[in-house]
């Protein structure tokens, strides 16, 4: 799925993409942690918005 610029926040599909300041600063809101923790999340599990929030368990 592309990344569609005309919506930011986490609206925008089911992939984290870490490489958007928008996105990581949207991301880390919505899960509660620091934009470091969500880097690390996706290092992780990978960018799916699913699997990114059961590792945070949230």
């Amino acid at each position: 799925m592309s990344d569609n610029k005309n919506i930011s926040g986490p609206e925008d599909g089911k992939r984290i993409n870490i490489h958007e300041s928008y996105e990581l600063r949207d991301w880390s809101q919505k899960f509660g942690v620091t934009p470091d923790e969500l880097k690390q999340a996706v290092k992780t599990v990978g960018d799916s918005a699913e699997k990114v929030k059961k590792h945070l368990g949230k």
